[in-house]
């Protein structure tokens, strides 16, 4: 079952009023969606967007069961927020949240491939009606685009000795299921503490398969700019590449204000404008990492949109 992360400060946070109108980029099971409904209550109008087709299906029908509510339910991309919201509702909106990453349903599902827990297909696709598999990528490559993609997007530090043997591997045989990218990772690199080796390599390829950065700049960009005077964004995020992208960009959007040197000051920064809602960014509970150990690297910010 997947629990929601930091459900209560999300919609605490998203200040949610009654009969508004809110996005839900990633919609997964809709256990924040639900939320948001419930809060708002009678004539609460929440568009909700997911690229993985049985999310859709499944959260279909949990958000039935919250009575005079309208629940518009996508299948498409949060980069393409704000052409499907203005499609669906036409006007702006009360509230925007993304809830980043892997939801739990498609981790434990070993045919979905983004786990290197259980052996399944190399696929990671989000939606897996379109785009390239995980399998695909790796088949054509370059050893130096491969070492890349784990340098820039997992950060791993071993990013050339892996690409280098995946394509002495390739050349065996296609690398086609996750048990056995992750065992030759594990081969080429050894396994030390806590954490799987194949761990940023896995979360690299993943993000590449679904342009999982190029995504959320467009997301970011447009939910901003979807947003009603007072309207406020909730971003949840598991990785440092994810959370510096939102950091920076709601930095962007708040400004600061520069001294001029004939006296004064003005406001610098990138419009809409924004405040910060959360300083810093807020994280798991010990109670909530005990009870779902997947929310220990969660990380959540949230900004208002003001006048400019």
């Amino acid at each position: 079952m997947h629990v929601p992360v930091l459900l209560k400060e999300t919609v605490d946070l998203l200040a949610v009023k009654r009969g508004g109108v809110y996005v839900d980029g990633t919609l997964g099971r809709a256990g924040h969606a639900r939320e948001i409904l419930l809060r708002g209550g009678a004539g609460t109008t929440l568009v909700g967007i997911d690229r993985d087709c049985r999310a859709l299906e499944e959260s279909s029908a949990l958000l039935k069961t919250v009575e005079g509510v309208n629940a518009i339910l996508v299948h498409g991309r949060h980069g393409d927020m704000s052409r499907i919201v203005r499609e669906e509702v036409g006007g702006n909106v009360d509230g925007v949240l993304l809830d980043l990453g892997v939801s739990s349903p498609q981790l434990d599902e070993a045919e979905r491939g983004f786990s290197f827990r259980a052996d399944g297909p190399l696929d990671m696709r989000m939606d897996q009606s379109a785009g390239a598999t995980a399998a695909e990528l790796i088949a054509k490559w370059t050893e130096d685009e491969i070492a890349e993609v784990l340098r820039t997007l997992g950060e791993e530090p071993n990013a050339r000795r892996i690409a280098r043997a995946i394509v002495k591997e390739r050349s065996v045989q296609p690398i086609e299921t996750t048990g056995r990218l992750a065992g030759l990772v594990e081969r080429t690199i050894g396994r030390r503490g806590a954490h799987h080796p194949a761990t940023r390599t896995f979360q690299a390829l993943r993000m590449a398969v679904n342009d999982e950065l190029g995504e959320l700049g467009r997301a970011l960009d447009g939910g901003i700019a979807l947003l009603k005077d007072g309207g406020r964004f909730a971003v949840i995020t598991f990785e440092s590449l994810t959370d510096r992208l939102v950091k920076r960009c709601f930095a962007a959007h708040a400004g600061r204000m520069v001294s001029l040197q004939q006296g004064g000051e003005r406001w610098d920064g990138e419009l809409p404008r924004v405040r910060p809602v959360t300083r810093r960014a807020v994280t798991a509970s010990d109670e909530e990492i005990c009870s779902n150990p997947r929310s220990r690297s969660a990380k959540l910010r949230v900004v208002e949109r003001i006048a400019a």
